[in-house]
């Protein structure tokens, strides 16, 4: 019994969300490892306390061999009323020495850049957010994985 206790820990820490995470939610790009312009993810955000602030983060998953300095983004905001708003990003990839920046697992790097701090939402509801890579190549190679993160700021 306390064999399987002790495999089990390790999963369960990693299993639990910080402290205000509402939401986390990974999307897979491609079984060939590229992210393709047209390959769109679109996740489903539900908001039920539009009075507090919010982080908003992308995460992104990469393996090595990825050759940029940043993936390039552009986030499509869809309010529960309809509202649509775009932001492009730069999620940063590799620091000023030119290595790759996030936790690495073998030759996968998973990486979280929080792209609005403080955010607040006008209404409460469901909002969408849709994520394309905007890079001058096509396909994207050596990315695996794009997803979005929102925490409550107590």
């Amino acid at each position: 019994m306390k064999r399987i206790t002790l495999f089990l820990l390790p999963f369960l820490f990693f299993a639990c969300h910080p402290d205000g995470r509402i939401y986390v939610k990974h999307q897979d790009l491609s079984p060939n490892i590229e992210w393709l312009k047209e390959d769109k993810k679109e996740f489903k955000v539900p908001i039920e306390n539009n009075t507090a602030p919010y982080d908003l983060s992308l995460s992104f998953r990469f393996a090595n061999g990825y050759q940029f300095d940043v993936a390039k983004v552009k986030v499509t905001e869809i309010s529960p009323s309809g509202k649509q708003s775009e932001q492009e990003y730069e999620l940063l990839i590799r620091d000023e020495k030119g290595e790759y920046i996030g936790k690495p697992g073998y030759d996968i790097w998973d990486s979280e850049h929080k792209v609005e701090p403080n955010k607040t939402y006008a209404e409460q509801g469901t909002y969408t957010y849709i994520i394309e890579h905007i890079m001058p190549t096509d396909p994207l190679h050596y990315a695996m994985e794009i997803g979005v993160i929102i925490d409550e700021i107590k």
